[in-house]
């Protein structure tokens, strides 16, 4: 499958919400709030830049975010309908691309203690665990990847 990820436009509002209401659903009642990425306002993001999108019709989502010494990896989705195709995998690996193309030598992110799925699958791709800490209502793992600079081409 073709994984080509762009950045999102206003046009696809309301298909970033429904990636994005569809991969934490689940969760609702696991964690027994809705999880923050659902109540995010996703038209000032794509405004922003910060949303990026692969699939035609949107079946993933990403949210970035830049900051002096770091990319923030603010929130990744991928429809139920489309898991176990490497969506989640090419996601990461765009979001470290973007992260060196900007010059900065890592990506943060975080995840609800109680989404377990996704404290097993970012250790898998380089990210270790730096805290977990309790932000409002939310008990939140904190992860952190260094991010190599890309090899310059030979000459």
């Amino acid at each position: 499958m073709d994984h080509h990820t762009r950045p999102a436009t206003a046009a696809d509002a309301d298909a970033v919400r429904a990636v994005i209401d569809a991969a934490y659903r689940p969760y609702v009642t696991r964690i027994g709030l809705r999880p923050a990425p659902m109540d995010a306002d996703h038209a000032a993001d794509i405004a922003a830049g910060r949303v990026f999108v692969t699939g035609d019709p949107v079946v993933g989502v990403l949210v970035l975010v830049a900051e002096p010494d770091h990319l923030v990896l603010e929130n990744i989705a991928v429809h139920p309908d489309a898991h176990r195709q490497g969506l989640g995998r090419h996601l990461l690996t765009f979001a470290e691309t973007h992260a060196r193309a900007l010059g900065l030598p890592e990506i943060r992110l975080y995840t609800n203690a109680l989404m377990w799925e996704n404290q097993e699958i970012y250790p898998r791709y380089g990210y270790e665990v730096t805290e977990r800490r309790q932000d409002g209502q939310y008990d939140r793992v904190h992860y952190r990847k260094r991010v190599s600079r890309a090899a310059a081409p030979d000459q």
